[in-house]
């Protein structure tokens, strides 16, 4: 990286010199690719130093951010020459691929040369790979770069007797008892502490227990008989604000060095703080060197599957921790547990690593294990039995492969249909034949069809295939036993499953008319009472039953094909009724028809200028229009007779009450139906006027007005108007249109209440108004007027 870098600053000072040399300063960005590279051919035979080129650049007006422009071209030209040498590397190794499978496929053997050239395309393809694949978990790397875990020792605990004291580590002692006394104590750089009116104890390399007998031994010169039976005074020592100590750590961790850490801190301490073990370290062998002594070798492979912190010793000061070089890593990946990296050391088994990666899944296919392993040229693989597991040493770069099983049954046969408990068994002693599978599935169901069963089975080409037999004959022993196959599937089928789907259907004057299924015995009244009874329109004479009538083979196709039964039932459904016990068959038909006398309450309604308005029963079917107003009492005076208006099923009936109240004979007098609502108005004063008007408007009626009188009044007729086919709307909804009689137009008459419309023409019929033609004239004249000036100016 220095020396690219080195060669790129040269490059670009170059660069400034030479457009100094040509007297013409250029910018950084006015250079070409083309030009930087030739620069650059040119600075490799170049002596002069970065100093001297810098200073020759400058001199010429070039400054920093010049320099720091070219560092960027030259940054991005690199990166592109790299990429293309990789694509042209990525094409030579598939053209040399192919030309080794030319070669590899003649008459089944293998040209010389075309080995050779595999094998540099297969090694150049694995390193280009080799940089895309994710970085390896190694067993035990979480442990160190787990932001959630601390491993800070705890300075909150009870003071540990063994602990050893040394200069910095502060004593607490406590007098209680007859006498009360307090005081604290720093061990000095000399190992001793100091009490008032004592002279110096000293302590260093002591443990705390021991220190506290001479330190209290010390004491009674002041206190007489302190800590001893009989006496009133007692001593307590305990550890205060602890030393801190240097230790060291090298070999393979990812930040080695010195550190400084708390005199209680341990092994796992230390090694938190440098990172742990980085990708070449060792887990199984780290190694604790006090005084040039090792005192302790630590496996972390213990702590993480049996938390044993044995090994896990306190530091001391000037200790020396050293991560070495793994012995070997052995990779396990697919059906286990923990698929990572393990580090094996010497004398360790499969079974070992198996059982560091947490063992096999549950699907794990363990009958052969395959091995991957790097040997002096090649890859090389071999395959391990799980006989073989216990015995078998895995080699530093292994890959060891666990599948997975295959999802199918070894001894797996399937029983399904009228049996009476279907489902998966097992080929075993005792079930090994069909007789024996169905006295498993504990016999079949008494709708089973023993006449033929069925068995699908895979061939050995794994080919489908159906073998039929005789179910019945075979658990009677009149045939021989079938064996059974792994994968086979007997199929048992019952006479329901062989034919239609037998039903009964009950349709009319009953409460819940439907389909339901036939029974063998039953009757016309059974199927009446499951469709929840007759209804009260129901009669109970000429009941219909329709039922098929089956034909085989070449019967007579003239023959009738639907039977059909009329007769009368007892509404009481009782069972010496002889319609009633009439017995079903399957698919019949059984219809209920309405009571020819009965009739639903029917209603119509009367609202506006009546007497008593609402709603009147229709007693009888020839209930007509004046009988209804009749009923209501007649019409108050301000009723509105011809603006009176008849709604039927949400459309409006245009009558002319007037004329049905004078002649009641009258074809207009219709018969009322269910729902009808006739609504008679006050009398309208006004007309209102729609459509191509110029002002559309309500006028007041006024008795002897012409249709032009009113549309004068609305200011006469738009230039879009249908003049021809004006129409007036009737109050009572009935349009007339005006109409022509040789050279007379004939208009409709204005009632009260009407509304006169003037139908447009549709827009497509439109011609241009009069401001629209005016405007486009004037566009026109001055564009011919701009068009005659240019003509002019070209032809002077």
């Amino acid at each position: 990286m220095k020396l690219f870098s080195r060669i790129l600053l040269t490059l670009s000072f170059l660069v400034l010199v030479h457009a100094a040399y040509s007297q013409v300063k250029r910018k950084v960005e006015d250079l070409s690719d083309e030009e930087i590279s030739t620069f650059f051919e040119r600075a490799q035979s170049s002596g002069m130093t970065e100093a001297q080129l810098e200073k020759a650049a400058k001199a010429q007006g070039y400054t920093s951010a010049d320099i720091a422009k070219m560092r960027s071209r030259l940054t991005q030209i690199g990166d592109t020459k790299t990429k293309e040498k990789t694509s042209t590397s990525k094409s030579k190794t598939s053209s040399k691929r192919t030309v080794s499978g030319k070669l590899s496929t003649k008459k089944g053997t293998k040209n010389a040369d075309a080995e050779d050239i595999e094998d540099v395309s297969m090694e150049e393809e694995e390193m280009i790979d080799s940089t895309l694949l994710p970085k390896k978990k190694i067993y035990g790397a979480n442990l160190f770069n787990n932001k959630k875990l601390n491993f800070e020792p705890d300075l909150r605990i009870a003071t540990p007797l063994n602990y050893t004291l040394g200069p910095d580590d502060e004593l607490n002692i406590d007098i209680f008892g007859e006498v009360m006394d307090n005081y604290t104590v720093t061990v000095s750089p000399e190992g001793t502490v100091k009490i008032l009116n004592l002279s110096p104890i000293y302590v260093n390399g002591l443990n705390v227990e021991a220190a506290s007998a001479r330190i209290v031994s010390r004491l009674r010169q002041l206190y007489q008989g302190l800590n001893r039976p009989g006496s009133g005074s007692s001593a307590i020592i305990t550890l205060g604000n602890v030393r801190s100590i240097k230790v060291t750590l090298v070999g393979e961790v990812e930040n080695p060095g010195s550190y400084t850490i708390s005199s209680l801190a341990t092994v796992f301490n230390a090694l938190y703080l440098a990172g742990g073990p980085n990708e070449n370290g060792s887990y199984r062998s780290i190694r604790v060197i006090r005084n040039n002594k090792v005192v302790r070798t630590l496996d972390l492979y213990d702590f993480l599957l049996k938390a044993d912190q044995k090994d896990n010793i306190q530091l001391k000061d000037q200790d020396i921790i050293r991560v070495g070089d793994f012995d070997s890593h052995v990779e396990l990946a697919g059906e286990v547990r923990r698929p990572m990296v393990f580090e094996a050391v010497k004398g360790e088994t499969l079974k070992d690593i198996l059982r560091y990666a947490g063992g096999f899944t549950d699907k794990a296919y363990t009958y052969s294990l395959n091995v991957r392993r790097n040997t002096s040229r090649e890859l090389k693989l071999l395959n391990i039995t799980q006989d073989e597991v216990v015995t078998f040493q895995p080699q530093n770069g292994d890959s060891i492969s666990v599948g997975k099983i295959i999802e199918r049954y070894e001894n797996r046969v399937t029983v399904s249909g009228a049996v009476f408990r279907p489902g998966v068994f097992a080929i075993e002693n005792g079930l090994t034949t069909v007789k024996e599978l169905i006295k498993r599935a504990e016999g079949p169901r008494e709708n089973a069809f023993l006449n033929r069963a069925t068995i699908s089975r895979r061939k050995e080409n794994y080919d489908p295939e159906m073998i039929s037999f005789d179910l019945g004959k075979v658990l009677r022993g009149e045939l021989a036993d079938i064996a059974l196959h792994r994968e086979d599937s007997l199929k048992v089928y019952s006479l329901d499953s062989l034919r239609e789907y037998q039903r009964v259907s009950i349709f009319g004057e009953v409460n819940k008319p439907g389909i339901f299924e036939f029974r063998t015995g039953m009757k016309v009244a059974d199927i009446i009472l499951m469709a929840k009874g007759f209804k009260e329109a129901a009669s109970y004479s000429k009941i219909e039953l329709s039922r098929r009538v089956i034909t085989h083979g070449n019967d007579d196709a003239t023959k009738e094909k639907i039977q059909v039964k009329t007769f009368d039932i007892d509404g009481s459904l009782n069972i010496s009724n002889e319609g009633s016990q009439y017995e079903l068959k399957p698919f019949d038909i059984i219809s209920i028809r309405r009571s020819p006398n009965y009739e639903v309450q029917r209603g119509v309604t009367i609202e506006g200028m009546v007497n008593f308005p609402g709603r009147y029963a229709i007693p009888k079917d020839d209930q007509k229009i004046a009988d209804l107003i009749f009923e209501a009492g007649g019409l108050k005076p301000e009723g509105y007779l011809d603006g009176a208006i008849l709604y039927r099923d949400s459309t409006v009936v245009g009558v002319k009450l007037s004329e049905i109240l004078k002649n009641p004979a009258s074809k207009n007098n219709l018969l009322l139906m269910e729902n009808d609502r006739l609504v008679i108005p006050r009398v309208l004063e006004t007309v209102k006027l729609s459509g191509g008007v110029q002002n559309p408007i309500a006028i007041a009626f006024v008795e002897g007005y012409s249709l032009q009188d009113y549309l004068d009044g609305a200011g006469g007729y738009t230039e879009y108007a249908d003049k021809r086919n004006v129409y007036v709307k009737a109050p009572n909804g009935i349009s007339t249109k005006r109409r022509r009689f040789l050279f007379f137009r004939i208009n409709p008459k204005v009632l009260p209440g009407s509304q006169i419309v003037v139908p447009e023409f549709p827009s497509t019929k439109k011609g241009l108004t009069t401001a629209e033609a005016v405007g486009l004239s004037s566009a026109l004249v001055s564009v011919a007027l701009t068009l005659t000036t240019l003509i002019n100016n070209l032809t002077k």
